[in-house]
């Protein structure tokens, strides 16, 4: 099916402004507190130079998150875009394989993988989920649950990895952010399956 990026784009963005403040509270516990910060001016910048130039939005995501969003993962989230862009732009019924791609991507530049406590704790359970029926609102609960998760993960990778235990108890917001993108493109792509926000 051809997904309406726009609309994921505002759902998107819509999503992370209604989460901004717990996505802070949660970079506090185990960063340095500007995520939530760096996704939500990230998504307003890509929605404001989407409204200005147009064309697909995952590709407007993707420019802007690897040339104007920083921290650890503003370029991370940039690849995973570019990548579903890249993908949606060959065959526009190729979201599964951007994902995978992106994931690719993102374990090639970070070295992460599932059980260190980042974004690919959420993202690579989503990509697995996005084979099977239902595809969307599968990975975002997938995805979801896989955030969850790292609340009980020591990390071994990113800034939290030096705080050791202190940083168990909350989920990990890169992964967070990735259960909000999941569930953005089920809530345009699949509606009727109803899935709640993860945060």
């Amino acid at each position: 099916m051809d997904l309406d990026q726009n609309a994921v784009l505002r759902r998107y963005a819509t999503a992370v402004d209604a989460a901004h403040g717990e996505l802070t509270r949660l970079d506090r516990h185990s960063g340095d507190g500007d995520f939530g910060d760096n996704l939500r001016a990230g998504l307003r910048a890509a929605a404001a130079r989407h409204d200005r130039t147009g064309g697909p939005a995952f590709a407007v995501l993707g420019e802007v998150f690897l040339d104007e969003v920083g921290g650890t993962s503003g370029p991370l989230f940039g690849l995973l875009f570019t990548e579903i862009a890249r993908a949606l732009a060959a065959d526009p019924g190729a979201f599964a394989s951007g994902a995978a791609a992106g994931l690719g991507a993102i374990r090639r530049v970070g070295e992460a993988e599932i059980g260190d406590r980042t974004l690919v704790d959420a993202l690579a359970p989503a990509v697995d989920a996005l084979h099977g029926p239902r595809p969307f609102a599968a990975a975002a609960r997938a995805a979801a649950d896989g955030a969850a998760r790292t609340a009980g993960l020591r990390a071994r990778r990113g800034r939290a990895s030096y705080l050791g235990d202190r940083a168990l108890g909350a989920a990990d917001p890169g992964a967070a952010g990735i259960a909000l993108l999941f569930w953005a493109v089920a809530s345009v792509a699949e509606p009727d399956d109803d899935v709640p926000p993860p945060f």
